[in-house]
């Protein structure tokens, strides 16, 4: 039996101009906009990931980002 792939989703909030996109692109619903009143130091609200564990590692959060600023990482 082979075990499950998993990935590591990083968004630096620094990069992120909160454009959305990545949310809309990912099929298992990973990453959301941030609610939070703060905003990065540019002054945009930004993307978080909400469900890790649900990555399948598409990549098609990356694709879309504008900034080119989300990585994808395999990990055991």
């Amino acid at each position: 039996m082979t075990a499950k792939k998993r990935y590591k989703i990083t968004i630096p909030k620094e990069r992120c101009k909160g454009c959305g996109l990545c949310v809309a692109f990912c099929p298992k619903e990973v990453l959301e906009m941030s609610e939070e009143r703060k905003t990065n130091e540019k002054g945009y609200r930004f993307v978080k990931v909400v469900n890790q564990e649900n990555c399948i590692g598409c990549t098609n959060c990356c694709t879309v980002c504008p900034d080119i600023c989300i990585e994808i990482r395999e990990y055991d």
